[in-house]
């Protein structure tokens, strides 16, 4: 319990500055953005949603990483992310 109470600040701004990088200007945001232009919706209304949505999706990723911990090395779980991360790349080079 002690270790919920306990708040690290240079691993929240590393997560924090990690994650805002990732999330500038990919679908997520233009998706947002294309909402936000709509003058009959509320700004505050698009900010909540999106925001609960990122929230969500990242409970999922929380959850999905605490899962696979318990049965893949972390080392090995880097080396998969870093590796789908360049094939992503890779394939998004070749279909452009």
């Amino acid at each position: 319990m002690a270790y919920i109470l306990a708040f690290d600040w240079k691993v929240f701004l590393t997560i924090f500055a990690s994650v805002f990088v990732a999330e500038l200007g990919d679908k997520t945001q233009l998706a947002t953005m294309l909402f936000a232009t709509d003058k009959d919706v509320s700004k505050w209304m698009v900010f909540a949603s999106a925001s609960c949505a990122l929230v969500v999706a990242s409970a999922f990723g929380v959850l999905a990483g605490t899962f696979l911990s318990g049965y893949i090395n972390e080392k090995v779980l880097a080396y998969i992310a870093g590796a789908s991360f360049i094939l992503i790349g890779l394939y998004t080079i070749y279909s452009a």
